[in-house]
């Protein structure tokens, strides 16, 4: 592991009654723990997970809308307004890494299709060809398996966007491989009941009054998916019923 802890520098915010400072996830953070190699935040949307990793990534210096310290390039609405409140512990720090979005993930394709019309190999990371000529989950995991490597931090948002179940297992052994050969630590936001399952991991929660580390059983993303799993006929007769 290399990065130990976030921390909101709570004196130093202008205003709690603004985006995203008035987010209850985050307003109430002082110093978030990481105690794994690998960390999941999970929560619905808007309670504040994406918008932390974005911070984290900003501050790390990577490209807030996608990519690594020398992807520099922009799409609307890119920059992150945490970025500046937040303070990272490190031992020792790391500059490499990447922080992927996956909704912004065609632009950051884009940017590398022009690196490489500009004369740089930038195809090589990415397995040896356009990602937009690989299918969305081919070049997911293309990133994935040839960029990533060791002595890094990768935090991810929301992998499994372009993922079948069967490429989120894929996705789930190359994690493993990149943990235990490589040494990469990984912040992932997502909402896979199936990454979430990955074994040790540390799981935190942003759908309460403050942000909590709990156990995989005990997420919405694998309680709801169980139940349905067990009782769909009973699940969907409850949910569709006038």
């Amino acid at each position: 592991m290399f990065l130990k802890r976030i921390s909101l520098l709570q004196d130093q915010v202008p205003n709690y009654n603004q985006y995203p400072f008035n987010i209850p996830a985050i307003q109430v953070i002082d110093q978030l723990d990481l105690a794994s190699p690998v960390t999941f935040f999970v929560g619905e949307n808007g309670s504040g997970k994406s918008t932390l990793l974005e911070a984290v990534a900003d501050k790390c210096g990577f490209n807030s809308a996608g990519g690594g310290r020398n992807n520099t390039y922009e799409t609307h609405a890119a920059e992150s307004v945490l970025a500046d409140y937040i303070r990272l512990s490190w031992m020792p720090k790391v500059s490499n890494g990447f922080f992927m979005r996956a909704e912004s993930f065609y632009h950051f394709a884009t940017h590398i299709d022009e690196l490489q019309k500009e004369g740089a190999d930038a195809y090589r990371s990415y397995g040896g060809q356009s990602l937009h000529e690989q299918s969305h989950g081919e070049s997911f995991l293309s990133l994935f398996m040839n960029r990533f490597n060791g002595q890094a931090i990768y935090l991810l948002d929301e992998p499994e966007a372009a993922l079948s179940p069967q490429r989120q297992l894929t996705f789930l052994r190359i994690l493993h491989e990149l943990v235990q050969q490589e040494e990469c630590q990984f912040i992932i936001a997502t909402h896979s009941p199936i990454l979430l399952g990955y074994p040790d991991a540390q799981i935190l929660s942003f759908d309460g009054e403050a942000i909590e580390e709990i156990s995989y059983e005990e997420t919405d993303h694998y309680k709801i998916t169980k139940y349905f799993l067990d009782h769909r006929e009973k699940f969907l007769k409850e949910l569709l019923e006038d």
